[in-house]
């Protein structure tokens, strides 16, 4: 997976069911000039999974903000996809979510990323891709631990500040924190005024 960063992000087309619940071929590369939130998830109608779909949904508008799109993968049908989003979230299902989720029933887009478990499901990969198509972060987690949504809004912050400055992020930065020249001298400036 980590080969991936400061790569082209690998392109793919397939079945997705949109926000308002129709059916459409998603193509990857038609969200040029956006960053794009890519995350990769197990199965439609698990435990972990609805929760950090619904995070994500509902941490949608503060993407927006930034001008990011969030779409979501699993190896589920695109039919599953919908059927989840017409169950209730108190039944198990996700609700009325209001960005993609795309089919990869093939289990190759899956595998592009890297992100493929015992040729079965996808790990929890995200993958922050930049509006010329280039992975610039890329995060997977086990099956049983979900993501932090935050974190993702944070890695986003992080590109549109070093894109915006040219300045590099250090440890724990955050929107509002100084960022650092990337020279020696910009980090030993940074660091004598953080330490």
């Amino acid at each position: 997976m980590s080969y991936l960063v400061t790569k082209e992000a690998p392109d793919f087309t397939a079945k997705a069911v949109m926000p308002d619940n129709s059916f459409a071929d998603l193509r990857l590369s038609s969200y040029r000039g956006k960053p794009v939130v890519l995350f990769f998830y197990p199965l439609d109608f698990t435990f972990v999974c609805p929760s950090e779909i619904i995070a994500f949904d509902k941490a949608l508008g503060e993407f927006r903000k930034r001008g990011v799109e969030v779409i979501g993968v699993s190896v589920d049908s695109e039919f599953t996809h919908l059927a989840w989003k017409n169950t209730p979230p108190d039944h198990g299902g996700i609700g009325q979510i209001k960005y993609p989720l795309v089919a990869d029933l093939s289990k190759n887009i899956s595998r592009d990323y890297g992100v493929l478990f015992n040729g079965a499901v996808a790990l929890r990969g995200l993958f922050l891709i930049d509006k010329d198509g280039i992975i610039r972060h890329a995060v997977i987690n086990d099956l049983p631990l979900g993501r932090n949504v935050d974190e993702a809004l944070r890695m986003v912050d992080a590109l549109q500040f070093t894109e915006k400055y040219g300045e590099v992020c250090p440890a724990n930065w955050k929107e509002g924190d100084e960022g650092m020249e990337p020279t020696a001298r910009g980090v030993a400036e940074y660091l004598a005024a953080h330490a």
